[in-house]
């Protein structure tokens, strides 16, 4: 429990700095600067801000020329939308404590801690009934951290978490209503978003503002409040990006922020929604004081105050942002925030009221339309997602939603039905259908035909904005290390004498320079690692015969690095059906395979039951058939949305036959690259929950690292200290597998961020540091062949490596990519490639562990045909 704050007492708050006004001449230059169209830094919105009479008039006229742009642009020029809602204040308790706020109670003033799900429904229904189509919830940020009375509310119910209820009603609200869910719960993680997404075609969470002083200082109106630290709230805001939820957020003005905090603020969600393109709507928000709070006595923000804002906020965030003021805290001034540049209402409730606002009603939409007609707008009606995200349903919309949000859209503008019937509809898995289609030779037509081109049709918008993606690494770039002839030596010298010592921090410059270490320091390092191999293992180089399934290629999840990824509607896109699957199995099985490894695209219409099906497909049609599948983004992903953890997700897999779990999805587990490598993928802390987890299960897993891209030798060691810390406390990795870049087709590379892969050298360093390193922790260091070329991995074979990888039969993720060395080897290649090393061969289970036997197929699967339905 967090501890209790301190009873409001109108606490001083912090001074505000000083702040002078900016001169006459700086504010003509950056208004100039807008009009022209010119790109404004966060000192020209800083000045802008100060703008009044007949500047401020200059400056909203320029905002308005923007904002009209935009909407002509959009297909709706002259038109201001707002949604018809109601609000549904699941609960008023809240860990946080602003001290603004009179929405945020005690338990003692409520008559129950959370509003009970046959209340939720009422309020939907009635809203229904008047022809609204979003269900807004409002609620504190994890009351049951701080309020006894919330957690016990929730366990007599069977909810573990707030979040465990909100998911419940919207699903209720779907289902009994048909109104779309729209959840504001504050503060949330990758996973709770990933949770969430499935039920709520849009989620929010207002910024407010960046300025820290106003959480870090006693008396600032967020102190005491977890959850209002900046730096948290623009990681909600960032993971929202990548995780694909249409967002809403915005700025709150006149808290005791100056103007440079302000635009930096606004600044900071532009970077945002650059990077990730999900910010639909930004709300511009003016304080109003509250009686019986701790800022009763403070200014309301001045509402030309508000309106310099919001046109700055338009000049900065450009003419595709939608940009909302509040209609109930404007007063009269409708036609003054028109003018500013704003071009929806927000949410407007005819049978509700604003509950974080209760002392200012919602305007009559009758008479919002009239004062928009007066400025010479139509108002509109829109869906909690705004028209660009509902026209594109995947990756924005969950397939599970893809019916609801249809029953209530515009097809031609992705506006609101106005004259759409609001009514429940069922919320369920997709149904799959278990027929294959699209290109599903893709496995082996990618050696012959190839790809069908070099990247996949949304290339220019699915990845982010290339050039905010180019400046977030230059930030991060470190010098090169300076490698010094004592640190080289030292390193050789622990590498000899302690090699897992290596990964200490009190050694990082003698690990650093071995790690980099290049000609007769190389060579040894090579040596050094090549004796602990066979130290370890003996002179064998080992294999598995085994099979790759990839089960299907659609993916939205928009990883930089991936060129295996399709949307559904381009040309190499696939899907497998379980018949098909198994049938591949058998065919493995009759050619001498003890392993399938199995590894798909996040695809939105494989219903979760798809993953646990598979694995006892596989083990029906091949008994005894190792199951190797399902990295740890598929299994968070698949479990998310299942609504289930992840331990309880494992379980689920181990019983239906799932033997190991492929430890990919890894690539550098620091998410300072991850952020830039990929964008909706895992956090590191995720991934290493997932693998622990797995181990704790007994089902084991391999342990990768793809390096050569974005990353620096200081992420490989940094990479290797986390593996080696999940393996000493779970003993559950079976080999380390080091993943070259391909990068021919990789679109990080082709927006020319990425370098080419690694060099000879980096492959040779990384696998002889990766043997030295890991010594007594894993046994095991595999070459892939695939990324590697065959003369190559021999070479690697003689410098600490003692595993080949699978024979495979196909392989198309790494073909996809560019890799020029075929998808598959036979027993015999790979036994070529040991004996270009010097070295004898023998095959292996997937574990090391396992004798091979011979596997004889149950009968004969047949494949069958699921056709790729419209995303």
């Amino acid at each position: 429990m967090l501890p209790e704050p301190v009873p409001a007492a109108a606490p001083e708050n912090p001074a505000r700095p000083a702040e002078p006004a900016p001169s006459e001449s700086a504010v003509r230059r950056a208004l100039r600067r807008a009009r022209d169209g010119a790109v404004l830094d966060v000192t020209e919105a800083a000045v802008l801000l100060a703008a009044r009479g007949e500047q401020l008039d200059a400056l909203l006229a320029a905002a308005s020329t923007v904002r009209d742009a935009g909407l002509v642009d959009a297909g709706r020029p002259g038109v201001v939308t707002y949604s018809r809602k109601v609000f549904i204040p699941l609960t008023r308790l809240c860990r946080d404590r602003c001290h603004y706020c009179t929405f945020a109670t005690v338990p003692h003033r409520l008559p129950a801690a959370f509003l009970e799900r046959d209340e939720v429904l009422e309020i939907a229904r009635a809203g229904a009934a008047q022809g609204c189509k979003e269900a807004l919830f409002t609620l504190g940020d994890r009351p049951e951290d701080r309020w006894p009375a919330a957690r016990e509310w929730l366990d007599e119910r069977g909810y573990d978490s707030t979040l465990d209820y909100v998911r419940a009603c919207a699903i209720a609200v779907l289902e009994e209503t048909g109104l779309l869910p729209h959840l504001n719960p504050g503060v949330l993680s990758w996973e709770e978003l990933t949770r969430l997404k499935p039920v709520a075609p849009s989620m929010g969470m207002m910024l407010e503002t960046t300025a820290t002083r106003l959480w870090s200082e006693k008396g600032g109106p967020h102190y005491g409040s977890p959850d209002k630290e900046p730096a948290v709230r623009l990681r909600a805001l960032t993971d929202a990006g990548r995780v694909g939820v249409p967002f809403t957020t915005g700025i709150l003005i006149g808290i005791g922020e100056t103007r440079a905090e302000r635009a930096d603020s606004i600044f900071a969600i532009r970077s945002a929604a650059r990077a990730h393109g999900h910010v639909q709507e930004v709300i511009v928000q003016n304080f109003r004081a509250k009686p019986d709070t701790a800022m009763a006595g403070d200014p309301d923000a001045d509402l030309e105050e508000l309106a310099a804002t919001i046109a700055v906020t338009r000049l900065v965030l450009g003419p595709k942002m939608r940009v909302q003021a509040p209609p109930n805290l404007v007063g009269e001034e409708f036609a003054l925030m028109l003018r500013a540049g704003i071009d929806d209402w927000g949410g407007v409730s005819p049978v509700t009221p604003d509950h974080v606002n209760p002392e200012r009603p919602w305007p009559v939409i009758e008479e919002l339309a009239a004062r928009s007609a007066e400025s010479g707008f139509t108002l509109r009606e829109r869906l909690t997602a705004y028209p660009k995200y509902v026209l594109a349903g995947s990756p924005w919309i969950d397939t599970r939603l893809h019916a609801h949000v249809a029953a209530l859209a515009d097809p031609e503008t992705g506006l609101a039905d106005e004259q759409a019937v609001v009514e429940g509809r069922p919320w369920q898995e997709p149904d799959g259908g278990f027929e294959s289609t699209g290109r599903t030779d893709l496995h082996s037509t990618i050696d012959t035909t190839g790809r069908t081109g070099d990247r996949r049709g949304d290339f220019a918008s699915v990845y982010g904005d290339w050039d905010e993606l180019r400046d977030e690494l230059a930030a991060q770039r470190s010098r090169a290390p300076e490698r010094l002839t004592g640190d080289v030596r030292a390193g050789l010298d622990l590498a000899a004498s302690s090699p897992a010592a290596l990964l200490d921090p009190a050694n990082e410059a003698a690990a650093m320079a071995v790690l980099t270490a290049e000609g007769p320091a190389l060579e040894e390092l090579a040596r050094l690692a090549d004796d602990v191999r066979r130290q370890v293992n003996g002179d064998e180089v080992t294999y598995v015969v085994n099979r790759n399934i990839n089960f299907s290629n659609v993916c939205y999840v928009g990883c930089r690095f991936c060129a295996f990824a399709q949307r559904e509607r381009d040309a190499d896109a696939y899907r497998l059906s379980l018949p098909e699957i198994a049938s591949r199995a058998v065919e493995a099985a009759r050619d001498g395979a003890t392993e399938v490894c199995v590894q798909g695209g996040i695809d939105p219409q494989l219903p979760v039951t798809f993953y646990a099906d598979l694995a006892r497909a596989v083990r029906e049609a091949v008994p005894g058939m190792h199951v190797h599948a399902f990295s740890p983004m598929e299994i968070v992903s698949a479990a998310s949305k299942a609504g289930v953890s992840i331990r309880e997700w494992l379980t689920e897999l181990k019983a239906a036959g799932l033997g190991s779990i492929p430890g990919t999805a890894a690539e550098i587990l620091d998410d300072e690259v991850r952020w830039v490598l990929t964008k909706g993928k895992l956090p590191a802390s995720q991934w290493i929950e997932v693998v622990s987890t797995a181990h704790e299960l007994g089902i084991p897993s391999s342990s990768t690292m793809m390096y050569g891209h974005v990353d620096e030798p200081r992420h490989w060691l940094g990479h290797l200290r986390t593996l080696a810390s999940i393996q000493d406390r779970t003993g559950g990795f079976t080999e380390f597998v080091p993943l070259p870049f391909v990068h021919h087709n990789a679109p990080i590379y082709l927006a020319g961020i990425a370098r080419p892969g690694p060099t000879e050298r980096d492959n040779r360093a990384v696998h002889a540091f990766a043997r030295l390193a890991l010594h007594g922790r894993i046994d095991h260091v595999q070459c892939s062949w695939v990324k590697l070329g065959d003369d190559l991995a021999a070479d690697i074979l003689r410098g600490g490596a003692d595993d080949m990888g699978g024979t495979l039969m196909e392989e198309t993720i790494s073909r996809m990519a560019g890799s020029e060395n075929g998808s598959e080897r036979s027993v015999e290649e790979l036994t070529a490639i040991a004996a270009a090393a010097g070295r004898p061969v023998r095959q292996r289970s997937t574990t090391y562990r396992e004798p091979v036997a011979k596997l004889t197929p149950a009968g004969q699967a047949g494949p069958t045909l699921l056709p790729l339905t419209p995303a």
